[in-house]
């Protein structure tokens, strides 16, 4: 596969650092991090939101015209 090998994976560890730097590298990763758990938050609240049973409500709708 494309970059699995621990040598390939050290390459890329390596270009990070020099292209972010050793400080900035934490912080984007823990704002990730956040972003991350706000996403599946909202997601999961979607989800949560919709009814269970999508097809009762329409045929309420039918029924009532």
């Amino acid at each position: 596969m494309f970059l699995r090998e621990p040598s390939h994976i050290l390459i890329r560890v390596i270009v990070l650092v020099l292209l972010f730097g050793a400080k900035r590298l934490p912080d984007s990763a823990r704002a990730l991090g956040k972003s991350m758990k706000i996403f599946k938050n909202e997601v999961k609240e979607l989800n949560a939101d919709k009814p269970k049973d999508e097809d009762s409500d329409g045929d309420k709708k039918n029924s009532g015209a």
